[in-house]
This record gives structure tokens, C-alpha cells and sequence, in this order.
């Protein structure tokens, strides 16, 4: 700002009026002043001005897993939506399914002073936000739950999701149904694992725990469990995918055997309904996931003091053609 008066030849109290759309300066004064700004590329520092003043810095902290996958662009979209009915912005970063990386990006945010955070948790420890949650910046967690707070949390019905998937298939006469699911110490790949294994019990089918492989998975990981469960004499005749990323990785497997078992993915994903068969799919809408997660922090912003809320969103089952072949 000084070099901008130095230029213009005007006080810094002039610069601040130009630029803050005051009042009081001569339109040939305020022209020159504008000319200097464009001239040097000068830009406000609006965070400093918002901390001076000790009003909101207009943006809110997002924390995903991966941004590149395309349920979290459905689930950042939605909450960009909202955010942007509020006159915020939003940061987003993703945290490669790292704790440390998490901690480092929630933190991050909060320097900036966010005005709350949106988090999806790839760890249980989350300790190191008590002291945001007690200085009053909201959290609200999202598609998981924090393992060691007491924050909002908005999550889908993991359980009944794949429960309900088994029962599809069990209908139609498949006996044997393996399950390929992410890492167990993720919440979303446990509770589906507890699904499965539950929609079995329900309907009088054994656990097999060699129909079971839970990740991280690599294509070619993929590939080799399905080798695995699909071969021998007692081979599963359909599978359950734990999310979008892992059906992707079974139908490339998948591609060139002849007889394919029946399937049904978790999350839904682009082009779908297109392959040959399209495929099934345990559905949960990432906008309305993002859109409540959202909506329940700038709740909080607006004054809202009740004790944190857990909700949980339903699942619908897609049936397309892949999860419809009988044994």
C-alpha cells in the first residue's frame, strides 16, 4: 500500500478509501490511485483485513480422502453449492487416506482461520482439534466418524447397504457370494464388511473367509483375489464390490472371462449404466451427503448450540442387470 501512495502520489489513508470503496476522494485522485494499483498488481490481503476487523474470512476448510474420486467431486460440489448461498469460498484438500496428512491439512485450514471444517476422517486421533472445538470454530465431520471427539457427523447406511445387496442376490438363488472390500480400518470398508456378513446370517448363508478380501487393493490385487474366489471347486457365483474404485478394478479383471459372476458395487460411478451388463449398484447421492454436512455447519455459524448430531442417510439398491444374473 505504500508503494501504491508513493506512485499515485497520495496518502495511505487515501489508498485504504480507493480500495475499500469509501467515501470522500475526488474522482481524478481515486483514478490515479486505481492506475497505481494496476500498475504494481496490488491486491488486498483480505484474511489481515478480516482479522483486524474480527468478522468471518469468508472461506470454510474441506478435507477429503481424494478429490480425484469422483464421489468426493459430487460431495465438494454440493457443499461449494451451499457455501456459496452463505457468501463463503471453500478450500478443499485431499489427504491420500493419511492420518498424518489429515492432522496436517485440518490444522493448515485452521492457521488460516477458517470459518469451520468439514473433514473426512482417514484416521481415529483427533485430539489435535479440541482446541478449535473449544475456541468455537464448527466441525463437522462427514462419510465417517471421528474416533475420539464429540463433533457432527453425517454418514450413510453402510450396514443396510450391503446387507441389502446380499439379500438381492440371495433371492435370486446365489449361494455363494464373495465380498472384495477396502481396508478393514477404514469405517466405511468395516461397516460394509459388517453388512455382508450380517445379510448372509440373514439369509441362512455361511461366512466363507475365502470369499472375503479386504484391501488396499491394487488392480492387480483385484485381479488375483477374483482368481481366487472364482476358481476351485466351490466358486463364488457373485461378488459385492466395497466401493467405486474397487468395481472398476473387478471389471477390468472381470473382462476376459467368459462366465462372469453376478455383481453389485458400492457408490455408484460414471458410465455405469452403459457397460454390458450395466451394472448394479448400493447408491448413496455424495450432493446430498455434501449438501447436509454443509448446510449442519453453517447451521452452526448462524448460532445453533444443540449437542452435536449424528445423522445417517439412507442407500438405495440400483438394479441394473449385472447384480440380476442367476447362478
Amino acid at each position: 500500500m505504500n508503494d501504491v501512495a508513493r506512485l499515485a502520489g497520495v496518502s495511505i489513508k487515501t489508498v485504504s478509501r480507493v480500495v475499500n470503496d469509501e467515501p470522500g476522494v475526488h474522482a481524478d485522485t481515486a483514478e490515479r490511485v486505481l492506475a497505481a494499483i494496476a500498475r504494481l498488481g496490488f491486491r488486498r490481503n483480505i484474511g489481515a483485513l478480516n482479522l483486524r476487523r474480527g468478522v468471518s474470512t469468508g472461506t470454510i476448510g474441506l478435507v477429503l480422502e481424494d478429490v480425484g474420486n469422483p464421489f468426493y467431486s459430487g460431495l465438494t460440489r454440493a457443499a461449494e453449492k451451499v457455501a456459496r448461498r452463505f457468501g463463503r469460498q471453500v478450500l478443499t484438500g485431499s489427504s491420500d487416506e493419511d492420518p498424518a496428512r489429515e492432522r496436517e491439512l485440518s490444522l493448515e485450514f485452521c492457521a488460516r482461520r477458517v470459518d469451520g471444517l468439514i473433514v473426512v476422517p482417514a484416521g481415529q486421533q483427533h485430539g489435535h482439534l479440541m482446541p478449535e472445538i473449544a475456541s468455537g470454530t464448527p466441525i463437522v465431520f462427514v462419510d465417517r466418524p471421528p474416533g475420539d471427539v464429540v463433533v457432527d457427523t453425517v454418514l450413510v447406511d453402510n450396514v443396510a447397504g450391503a446387507a441389502g445387496a446380499v439379500a438381492h442376490l440371495a433371492r435370486r438363488g446365489h449361494r455363494r457370494i464373495a465380498f472384495l472390500g477396502d481396508a478393514p480400518a477404514i469405517y466405511t470398508a468395516a461397516e460394509r464388511l459388517r453388512g455382508y456378513r450380517e445379510g448372509l446370517a440373514t439369509a441362512g448363508l455361511r461366512y466363507d473367509e475365502r470369499l472375503v478380501a479386504m484391501g488396499p487393493h491394487t488392480t492387480a490385487g483385484v485381479a488375483k483375489a477374483l482368481r481366487g474366489m472364482l476358481g476351485g471347486p466351490s466358486p463364488a457365483t457373485a461378488l459385492i464390490t466395497g466401493n467405486n474404485r474397487i468395481t472398476v478394478a473387478a471389471l477390468r479383471a472381470l473382462a476376459t472371462r467368459p462366465a462372469r459372476p453376478a455383481l453389485i458395487g458400492f457408490d455408484d460411478f460414471e458410465l455405469a449404466d452403459l457397460l454390458d451388463p450395466p451394472v448394479s449398484v448400493v447408491a448413496s447421492d455424495p450432493g446430498v451427503l455434501g449438501r447436509a454436512a454443509a448446510e449442519l455447519l453453517f447451521a452452526r455459524l448462524d448460532g445453533d448450540d444443540s449437542p452435536p448430531r449424528r445423522i445417517v442417510l439412507p442407500v438405495r439398491l440400483v438394479p441394473r442387470g449385472s447384480g440380476e444374473v442367476r447362478p
